[in-house]
């Protein structure tokens, strides 16, 4: 009962602190010619938009409204032909850019799971690839966008490939570290008992390394869709950020802020699907059992 009073206090601190930002965000500005000291320029309009303007674009970019200000009818094919006529609608360059972060995320986060469990337990492959493997983490992954997008096109190989260049060092380090970190007195122990190499990497290595792993997830994922993102701003056919390119080109702040907020809510979803996984994976972890 009490755990349950808490989290309505939370909810109602949570919604009250939401109005309080939105009502700011919507009427603040107005205040701007009588206070200036006060309200800062960045609250203008022409650079933020309003949270009014912004749903009404929403409505537009997804087809659920024309531009004439009339809702589109789902029986009447208003909708359809919207959704047709726009190769890059909000539903659409949402979806291409989830399935775009999606196979960036899994082929980064596989590899770089891969390479750090490989060289975390091979001091000799380590001392190997030590130099090149530092000298191709200090190169900003950003700056390699450019290159991806003039070596592999506008298409979506190229925001993957992007995505994946940011993924798979923040998983690759952390898997490493984990690796690197085990008690060797569980894999002596295993070996004591008959464990063969694989049996000893699967059912000690890789349990014990999980921690590590889900730790990188959560920026994992949000990383994965800022490459996917970064490429689409270099050049695309459809996407989020081929919205935001296009609404800057149009000087259309509400326009820029939807793509902004759809990316927001989304990274939100991905994150607590993460924390999901995570939490039934490592259930035996007693921290998790506790809770």
């Amino acid at each position: 009962m009490r755990r349950a009073r808490n989290a309505g206090r939370t909810l109602a601190w949570q919604m009250a602190i939401c109005a309080c930002f939105l009502s700011i965000w919507q009427w603040g500005y107005d205040l701007h010619g009588r206070l200036p000291w006060l309200v800062p320029d960045l609250l203008d309009p022409y650079f933020v938009s309003r949270p009014s303007d912004i749903f009404e674009h929403f409505l537009i970019l997804s087809c659920l409204k024309s531009k004439l200000g009339v809702f589109n009818g789902w029986f009447n094919g208003e909708f359809a032909r919207c959704m047709a006529r726009s190769e890059n609608n909000l539903w659409i360059a949402t979806a291409v850019t989830l399935k775009n972060t999606f196979f960036g995320f899994a082929t980064g986060v596989s590899s770089g799971f891969a390479a750090g469990l490989v060289l975390g337990r091979s001091d000799r492959l380590s001392a190997i690839f030590q130099p090149f493997i530092t000298a191709v983490n200090s190169i900003p992954r950003i700056a390699l966008a450019p290159i991806i997008v003039l070596a592999f096109g506008i298409g979506d190989t190229s925001k993957v490939v992007t995505s994946w260049i940011v993924v798979v060092f923040l998983v690759f380090f952390n898997t490493f570290e984990g690796a690197r970190s085990i008690d060797e007195g569980f894999v002596n122990a295993a070996r004591l008992l008959g464990a063969s190499e694989w049996q000893i990497t699967r059912t000690v290595v890789i349990p014990s390394t999980m921690a590590w792993v889900f730790a990188s997830l959560t920026p994992a994922i949000s990383f994965a869709l800022i490459g996917v993102i970064v490429g689409e701003f270099i050049g695309a056919e459809r996407g989020i950020g081929r919205l935001i390119i296009e609404s800057e080109a149009r000087a259309e702040a509400s326009g820029m802020m939807v793509a902004v907020i759809v990316l927001m809510l989304v990274g939100v979803a991905l994150s607590a699907l993460i924390w999901r996984l995570q939490a039934y994976l490592l259930r035996w972890q007693q921290h998790n059992l506790a809770e």
